[in-house]
């Protein structure tokens, strides 16, 4: 849609400008009229769900997978709640207050929905009419004045528009009548200026952080770039979906839904191209889960209300399939975690697969809804079926490059199982200085970790969790690879490295990643930093580090990083070994370089008080050209170690030994620039 800007003010600028006074006049007195799935004009539809979907809504709260969150949702404070509600809601605190509000909302109108609680009934009102009490909802401004919604305008539209479906009767036609006149005049004007944005940048004013919002401590972030920054990232999929489905609600009854609507489908198109042709998505799984279920929400109501199919638009079974790859059996803050590159933490939600079961009868997607990940969301209940067919994923998917470059090598989908994930790849929203790193799980441990948790603000000590040097990577000269000051946020930085050689065969795995472009911006003589890997699985990982400069000498450090969020990492090092330990196993480090190394046991340069992050280094004196072997092998606790020996003659690496009852018969040869040539014995 290439609107001109003067039809963009009368959609959205003029429309707002006139709050509170104005009043949409809506062509019905309840609800949208909706078509039907088959497109012929119908009753209106509920945004996700219609009546004869409650028994199974309110059969999947008593279901194994998800009574535990049912049962922890019916177990919250609502006394608490309605004090926090009537006397500590600060109305220009868009990012916590209203956040809150708008969980309390979601909570106890599907509570109501599925148990029809008066308690729960009175307490969704009154947060819904907090809600309303916010004068602006967002912290956010385009021009200095019109508000500019990324998070708490565009869930809290959402919310209050379900709320409404979920409340159903209970709410009068008075009340109805306020929230969509608030959604009209707050929501979806906020919404679309900022879709409206990052489509055409070149027209935005300028945006900046509201002086009518308590966000202080974030202010020295610079927006003056966000709409080319976040048109890559989650925060245009969740705008996009909102207006989206705000449009279809309102289409038929206001003549501008039919543009907002054309302007979401644009943009949700554009956005489709963020995830790859495998599914994989950049910004990591963590911010996957947020992102896809906005975009399945956006979908599902676009289908269910207006007959138009966008489920389409992104390989939804690829991308659950990703999310799979990107579990991590260890155990991690209480529960299994994930394939934490950058800053993706906790664990794989199941309401996106539960959406793509039922819409596309995937059964990998229903495997996953079962037996993957946490029933976190209430969403879930509105799709899971408990009966639908089920079915592990591919065994292709065990050893897998994806469209993303980043690799991830398994031997299996249950919690025993290793998991060995390599971050090559280019730039990300939400990514930390981490090309060429690596994470580790075997016998139920995270045995080389990638720190959780880092600071998103650059004037936290926890920022250093985001370089290069609180990962399993290289740095040269004690530096690593380009990044950026945080000055923009946890935006992209420049830095790329790309898979170069990837293969396979029984029960191994070997990949190179070059990311020499990424050091060569810090360090302008460096022409080579090659990263090799062989997995034998299931416990074994060879590593070859291969760094050369131009004209110049430089010191090469590998460090390799213990998990010790539980106080329970230890690392031991000798001359040419180290052991990380875990309670349930450790991992031993046999390392042999072209020039002289030696090997150490660190921790990162933080205050205790801020967290304790030991690694194992091994350093080497300057030269030229490195190539540095370590050869890690991991055991259950209690399980008797055999040194692997590791010898080179001409350009190969020879690997050899036994390590739990498996000979062992690795080559690496080298050769300029190319990715080694690997030879597994047997």
């Amino acid at each position: 849609m290439n609107q001109s800007r003067r039809a963009f003010l009368h959609t959205t600028s003029l429309l707002a400008a006139t709050l509170p006074l104005a009043r949409f006049r809506l062509d019905a007195a309840e609800a949208p009229a909706a078509v039907a799935t088959s497109g012929t004009p119908a009753a209106r539809r509920g945004l996700l769900f219609d009546e004869a979907d409650l028994p199974r809504i309110r059969a999947n709260t008593t279901d194994p997978r998800f009574t535990g969150l049912w049962q922890k949702m019916l177990a919250e404070d609502m006394a608490a709640d309605l004090d926090f509600l009537e006397h500590h809601v600060r109305l220009n605190d868009q990012r916590d207050d209203l956040r809150r509000c708008q969980n309390i909302l979601e909570r106890t109108s599907f509570i109501y929905l599925v148990n029809r609680d008066p308690a729960q009934l009175a307490l969704a009102k009154r947060a819904m009419n907090r809600m309303l009490d916010f004068p602006d909802w967002d912290c956010f401004t385009e021009g200095g004045k019109q508000i500019l919604g990324m998070q708490r305008a565009t869930e809290g539209t959402f919310a209050l528009l379900l709320a409404l479906d979920c409340l159903g009767d209970a709410v009068t036609p008075a009340e109805r009548e306020a929230v969509e006149q608030a959604v009209l005049l707050k929501g979806i004007p906020a919404c679309y200026l900022a879709v409206y944005g990052m489509k055409y940048p070149d027209r935005v004013k300028g945006w900046e952080w509201s002086a009518r919002s308590n966000v202080d401590k974030y202010r020295y972030i610079s927006l003056k770039r966000w709409p080319l920054i976040l048109n890559s990232t989650n925060l245009k999929m969740v705008p996009t979906a909102c207006l989206g489905i705000a449009a279809c609600y309102f289409r038929g009854r206001l003549p501008q839904a039919d543009a907002w609507l054309e302007l979401a489908r644009s943009s949700a198109k554009a956005f489709s191209t963020m995830y790859g042709t495998d599914g994989c998505y950049d910004e990591g799984v963590g911010y996957w889960g947020y992102t896809t279920i906005y975009f399945a929400l956006y979908a599902e109501v676009l289908w269910r209300t207006q007959g138009i199919d966008d489920r389409q638009l992104v390989n939804f079974p690829g991308t659950v399939r990703y999310a799979m790859m990107m579990t991590d059996p260890a155990i991690l803050e209480g529960g299994s975690s994930v394939v934490n590159f950058g800053d993706a933490a906790g664990v794989v939600d199941v309401s996106v697969a539960s959406w793509v079961q039922r819409t596309q009868h995937d059964p990998v997607s229903q495997y996953v809804a079962r037996a993957v990940g946490r029933a976190g969301s209430y969403l879930g209940m509105f799709w899971y079926e408990p009966k639908a067919p089920e079915a592990q994923p591919e065994k292709s998917l065990l050893d897998h490059r994806m469209a993303n470059d980043i690799v991830v090598s398994r031997t299996g989908w249950l919690a025993p199982d290793s998991v060995l994930a390599l971050r090559s790849g280019g730039p990300a929203n939400h990514e930390h200085a981490d090309r060429n790193s690596v994470i580790f799980t075997a016998y139920r441990e995270r045995l080389l970790h990638d720190p959780l948790h880092a600071a998103y603000l650059r004037t936290e000590p926890r920022w250093l969790l985001r370089q290069t040097e609180a990962h399993t990577a290289v740095l040269i000269n004690g530096q690593g690879h380009q990044y950026h000051d945080g000055s923009e946020g946890t935006n992209s930085s420049w830095a790329v490295a790309r898979v170069i050689a990837f293969a396979t065969g029984a029960g191994w795995m070997t990949v190179t990643s070059d990311a020499t472009e990424a050091y060569s911006l810090v360090n302008d003589r460096v022409v080579r930093v090659h990263r090799t890997l062989v997995f034998l699985k299931p416990d074994v990982v060879v590593f070859l580090d291969r760094v050369a400069l131009q004209d110049a000498t430089a010191t090469v450090q590998v460090r390799f990083q213990a998990y010790n969020d539980d106080h329970e990492g230890r690392i031991t090092a000798s001359d040419h070994s180290f052991t990380l330990a875990r309670p349930a196993a450790a991992l031993t480090g046999w390392v042999a370089s072209t020039a002289e190394h030696r090997v150490r046991a660190g921790r990162l340069a933080l205050d205790e008080k801020v967290g304790v992050f030991p690694f194992a280094e091994v350093s080497t004196a300057a030269a030229a050209e490195h190539e540095i072997v370590t050869v890690c092998a991991a055991l259950p606790t209690g399980g008797t170690l055999v040194p692997l020996a590791i010898t080179r003659q001409n350009r190969t690496w020879h690997i050899q030994g036994t390590h739990a009852g498996r000979t062992l018969d690795v080559k690496l040869t080298t050769a300029g620039n190319a990715a080694p040539t690997v030879d597994v014995a047997g």
